[in-house]
């Protein structure tokens, strides 16, 4: 078994999922991990795969010719994380517009790698405006100082609320 990603966009309808699951499974594949949400009026996301290295071209025509989605295929990579621990950052403030684009300066200044990024605005009816919510998992050294990261997320805006664990 070899590892697979594919990402995939289109308009949604009923059974989509369920038909691709079907025929990665069909070929001998096992479905290992999925992000897949509404976005823009479409469906989008992205999927982690094993599958049997000699299906690998197969797969690729297959879903090269879906008639709905469109779906781009690449090999995944394995990958050893020595001396590396994981961190979940969760964020929340005020929306303002370049406020994704700050907090992940910030956190390439530190050298961090992020792992997972998800962020959404809902409405603060408290605050009469957008309230702007992420979540980052993020990989570091052992001995990376989460203190210091802390505190340069936080210095962005004062209503920046910022926490930190260790995972």
């Amino acid at each position: 078994m070899k590892p697979m990603i594919f990402t995939l966009v289109g308009q949604d309808q009923p059974g989509l999922i369920s038909n691709l699951a079907q025929t990665v499974y069909d070929m001998g594949g096992n479905w290992l991990g999925s992000n897949l949400s509404h976005m823009a009026g479409h469906f989008a996301g992205f999927v982690h795969i094993d599958l049997p290295e000699a299906k690998h071209a197969k797969l690729i025509k297959l879903f090269s010719e879906h008639p709905i989605l469109k779906i781009h295929l690449l090999p995944g990579h394995t990958v050893e994380t020595i001396d590396q621990r994981n961190a979940k950052i969760e964020i929340m403030g005020n929306d303002r517009s370049g406020i994704v684009q700050d907090l992940t300066q910030i956190l390439n200044q530190f050298n961090v790698n992020i792992i997972k990024f998800d962020s959404s605005c809902e409405s603060a009816p408290n605050w009469g405006g957008l309230l702007f919510k992420a979540t980052a998992i993020i990989s570091t050294t052992v001995d990376f100082d989460l203190d210091r990261l802390r505190e340069g997320l936080e210095a962005i805006a004062n209503d920046l609320m910022v926490d930190i664990e260790c995972q």
